[in-house]
């Protein structure tokens, strides 16, 4: 038979290893609900994801700059010609039209543009690249002056002749 120190020893004993498996416990509760927690803004993020892809885009609408630009410019001891097409996108509407009603104010800004430029600096790919940035930016400052804000997403050179 079991004394009762025996019991007393084994109660303490079994008191003891659920006292250890407390922290044990509480840690795997924190987990699930810090889980649970994860998988929640988790799914808020991809259900707002798919519904910003599921919205539908507006479409591409591009405005070509007709006729195609001619500047003159100065290279060293001779005088050089440019000749530049150009197109710009917007998915704006509204962009589309102060595009076409600010025509001559646009034209006016490439012309000095690109006749301020040198046959060097247009020589290779990096030159027309800082060009087509710099005539995106007085696009877009003419549309931003008309409309308030500046609705031109891109800027094409549709043909580039330099003689």
């Amino acid at each position: 038979m079991a004394s009762a120190e025996d019991i007393q020893d084994e109660v303490s004993t079994v008191a003891k290893k659920r006292s250890n498996r407390m922290p044990l416990i509480i840690g795997v509760v924190v987990l699930l609900l810090l889980g649970a927690g994860g998988y929640m803004v988790m799914g808020q993020h991809t259900q707002k994801a798919t519904a910003d892809a599921a919205a539908p885009k507006a479409p591409e609408l591009f405005v070509p700059l007709d006729p195609a630009f001619v500047v003159n410019f100065q290279d060293q001891d001779s005088t050089r010609y440019l000749q530049v097409g150009v197109t710009v996108m917007t998915h704006d509407p509204a962009a589309v039209q102060a595009v076409k009603d600010s025509d001559p104010v646009i034209r006016n800004a490439l012309v000095m543009l690109f006749s301020s430029q040198t046959y060097a600096g247009l020589s290779d790919t990096a030159g027309k690249v800082k060009l087509q940035t710099q005539a995106l930016q007085a696009v877009r400052k003419v549309v931003s002056d008309k409309i308030g804000k500046p609705d031109v997403d891109a800027l094409y050179f549709t043909s580039f002749v330099m003689q």
